[in-house]
């Protein structure tokens, strides 16, 4: 039980700190970035990206990740990442390879500022999915998605914690299963990883379930 509290504690902890940021040191550091061209954006997603993830990023394929809405720190961090060798697909480390960093910003800037089309959840699951969202499992040491991610999975930008709402649920429970088994680890400080190793295969699918229904 100690090791579970201390957990869950930590996880709180670095969610608070995330969430926690004065007005002042937000607009320092928005400052300092360089920006992104939507347009110029738009313009490269459709001659790279869209045949995966779909017009204005709304992924038809259930086991490619929805791009509409998703915080652009996060996709910076993630194009970043496959440029760098530090998350690998077959698919996506070719296509992210020549980018430059500002294709990158371009690409993030455009799909954040588009609608992501919403989904359904499989209301079998949903029930189970909810409370592990919300709750997370104390007996197993799993926190709460809602802890990092807010209780509309929302997530939020500074933090590279990626909005989650809506996603397929195919691909979160790919990914959730990537990040239990190692196969993906370019998670800070290794949190998803984490959280994916305490989960079981119903886990997994229940909350992929219930996130794909969720809204705003």
């Amino acid at each position: 039980m100690a090791m579970t509290n201390n957990w869950l504690m930590t996880v709180s902890a670095v969610a608070i700190l995330a969430g926690g940021m004065s007005g002042a040191s937000m607009a320092s550091e928005a400052a300092a970035k360089p920006a992104g061209d939507p347009k110029a954006g738009e313009a490269k997603a459709n001659t790279i990206c869209m045949a995966c993830h779909g017009p204005q990023g709304n992924a038809v394929v259930p086991t490619w990740p929805k791009l509409a809405g998703q915080h652009p720190d996060y996709i910076v961090k993630q194009l970043m990442d496959f440029k760098a060798g530090n998350r690998e697909n077959a698919q996506m480390t070719p296509m992210a390879a020549p980018l430059t960093d500002q294709e990158v910003l371009d690409l993030a800037a455009y799909y954040a500022s588009q609608t992501q089309a919403g989904g359904a959840a499989d209301p079998a699951l949903a029930k189970a999915g909810e409370h592990l969202f919300r709750a997370g499992n104390e007996a197993s040491g799993v926190p709460a998605c809602s802890g990092c991610h807010g209780p509309a999975g929302m997530g939020t930008n500074l933090a590279k914690f990626p909005r989650i709402s809506g996603q397929h649920a195919d691909y979160t429970k790919q990914t959730l299963t990537y990040f239990r088994d190692g196969a993906r680890a370019n998670d800070p400080n290794g949190m998803m990883r984490g959280v994916a190793a305490r989960m079981t295969d119903k886990e997994i699918a229940a909350v992929s379930q219930y996130i794909q229904g969720l809204s705003k």
